[in-house]
This record gives structure tokens, C-alpha cells and sequence, in this order.
């Protein structure tokens, strides 16, 4: 079978489609033949030494696929999406069959391959860890991206007020999907612009995958909740830059307790990579999902379907924020 490789740290160029040998599913598990397989910030972070969790390199990034069951040979054919623990960016990959759904009906595979990571993430901040509510404003930075395609659409479905950073180039296609508010990062300053839109209150929630995290928190209102699940921030081009990353770094706070009571103000860390472990919490989440497709609530957002051979170019597509939804990588 063909995977993609991330051969060592480095720029695009270090990805490599090479050939290895098919995997055999083990006592619990199923094997997918990949239709299409998710490609994430988070690779890109990984492939620069910048990602804790990555496995040790040379190493198959991939959290999640769309395609067909090929063994066991009694379930052969199913078309299924999947959650995978790395290795998902490969022809053939073996699952646990807890980590396994059902392709949701009139979905394309590279529909379904978009959904795992980033509606979970979004599903996970939004309605299990802040609760939403209708009335509620959220204030989602990198709105055109897969997780904020997905949390503007989840705002919409619980009648929350959604305000969205993007670059201007975007604000149209996001206000036609139900954004409220645009706010162009590159121009405006997102922290004045939101006390204004909120007439000095803040938002209920902040879902912050760059690493503004400072300026996130000081947006927040009462009882308000800064969920935070990337530093994008530290990344700048498709190289490594420590300078890039240390200065990043150094803009973030730390968070004293004595400071955070008075605002009566939450924090949250989300990986969902860490909750791999919790199967019956990720499989009910989806299917909540799953239900919003069923009902026409949601829509999957594919940006681009890239060959395994031109992997690199998906990388490219993420470090120059070009993406509007989903890239995925297709054998």
C-alpha cells in the first residue's frame, strides 16, 4: 500500500508517498480501504517539531478517513468514516471497530472524511464544555477553516450569535452561511471590534486556535469561557522558525486564579487527540453530529482533495491560510 511519510522536520518538501507493506487488522479491529483521508493544522505543526504528541519521525500523520471496509471479508464493502490514532494518511489503515460509523447517507467520502476532527472539536467546545445556549455570542477565530465552518453552523442550529475572524477575502461566503458578524484580522484589531460589536459585554464563548490567547480572555464576559486547542501563531510559512514560535509563546499568559474569580470566567485546553481513550463520549458526540447532517442542519465544508503525491501542496494550503473548510489528501 502507498502512505504518505513525514521522513523528518522540515519544510513541505520532507513529505514522501512511499510503499509499505499491507497492514493485517488485529483481534477488535477492521480494515478501510482510504477513499479519503483528513489533513489538519496539527500535521503541519508535527512535521516542524512543534506537535508534543506526534509519534517519533519518520512517521504516517492522520486522524481520520472516509472509504470502504475490506476485512473482515463478512463486512466487506461497508462504507464507513473512521477515527484514526495516526497512520490515517495511508491506502489501507486498521481501526478498533469502537472508532468506526457508518458513512452518513448522501455524504461523499471526502464529505464524511471531513467531519471526525473537526466537528468533534467543535461539538466538544461548543455544546459539552460551554453549554451553549440560544443568545449566546461566540466569538470563533479562524472562522473559514474546518473547525469554524463547523462552529458557525453549530451556533446557527442552537440560534447563538456567532462573530468570526477571517481575512476579508472570506467574509462573504461566511456571512452567506449564517456568521453574524466578520471581523478582518490582518486590519482590525479583533479585541475592540468585538467590545464594540458587543457594546462593551464581551462574548459567552471563545473558541481560539492561534494562540491569541491574552487578548481572547480579556473578550470574554461574565460567566464567559475561553476554549483554547492551537497556537497557529507559532507557525509562520511552511518552515521552521524557533523565533516565530518563542515569540508566539511569549505572548501568552499565564492564568492566576486569584485574577480569573472576580470575572467568574472559565479556561479550557482541548486536544482531542487525548481523549482517544474515551470512545462511548467520542461516538456519542458524533452521532449527535451525524443527526444534524441527517436533518440538513449541517453541511461539510470541503475546501480541496489533494493526491497523495502532491501532499505537500496540502501543507501549503494550511501555512498560507488559504483554506475554506476541509483539505483532505485522496490515494
Amino acid at each position: 500500500m502507498r502512505q504518505v511519510w513525514v521522513t523528518k522536520r522540515g519544510g513541505p518538501e520532507v513529505l514522501q508517498v512511499r510503499e509499505s507493506p499491507d497492514p493485517q487488522p488485529k483481534p477488535g479491529e477492521v480494515r478501510i480501504k482510504v477513499r479519503a483521508a483528513g489533513v489538519n493544522f496539527a500535521d503541519v505543526m508535527a512535521r516542524l517539531g512543534l506537535y508534543p504528541d506526534a509519534p517519533k519521525l519518520p512517521a504516517v500523520f492522520g486522524y481520520e478517513v472516509a472509504g470502504e471496509i475490506d476485512l473482515p471479508d463478512e463486512r466487506k464493502g461497508e462504507r464507513v468514516v473512521a477515527m484514526t490514532r495516526f497512520g490515517g494518511q495511508s491506502e489501507l489503515v486498521c481501526v478498533p471497530q469502537e472508532m468506526v460509523f457508518p458513512l452518513p447517507a448522501g455524504l461523499s467520502f471526502a464529505e464524511a472524511a471531513s467531519i471526525p476532527v473537526v466537528w468533534l472539536t467543535a461539538w466538544h467546545m461548543l455544546v459539552e464544555l460551554a453549554n451553549l445556549k440560544a443568545g449566546q455570542t461566540v466569538l470563533i477565530h479562524a472562522a473559514a477553516g474546518g473547525v469554524g465552518t463547523a462552529a458557525l453552523q453549530i451556533c446557527k442550529r442552537f440560534k447563538a450569535r456567532s462573530i468570526g475572524t477571517a481575512s476579508a477575502a472570506k467574509h462573504q461566503r461566511l456571512l452567506s452561511m449564517g456568521l453574524n458578524q466578520a471581523i478582518d484580522y490582518r486590519t482590525e484589531d479583533f479585541e475592540a471590534r468585538v467590545m464594540e460589536l458587543t457594546k462593551g459585554r464581551g462574548v459567552d464563548v471563545v473558541l481560539d486556535a492561534t494562540g491569541q490567547f491574552k487578548k481572547s480572555y480579556r473578550c470574554l464576559a461574565p460567566m464567559g469561557k475561553l476554549m483554547m486547542f492551537g497556537a497557529s501563531s507559532t507557525v509562520a510559512g511552511d518552515k521552521r522558525s524557533l523565533w516565530t514560535a518563542a515569540r508566539a509563546a511569549s505572548k501568552m499568559p499565564f492564568f492566576h486564579p486569584l485574577k480569573m474569580m472576580p470575572g467568574n470566567s472559565g479556561i479550557f485546553g482541548i486536544n482531542m487527540g487525548r481523549l482517544w481513550g474515551e470512545a462511548a463520549l467520542l461516538g456519542r458526540e458524533l452521532g449527535e453530529v451525524v443527526k444534524g447532517f441527517d436533518s440538513g442542519d449541517f453541511k461539510a465544508i470541503v475546501d480541496c482533495e489533494i493526491p497523495f503525491a502532491e501532499a505537500a501542496r496540502a501543507h501549503q494550503r494550511l501555512t498560507g491560510r488559504g483554506n475554506f473548510g476541509k483539505v483532505l489528501l485522496v490515494p
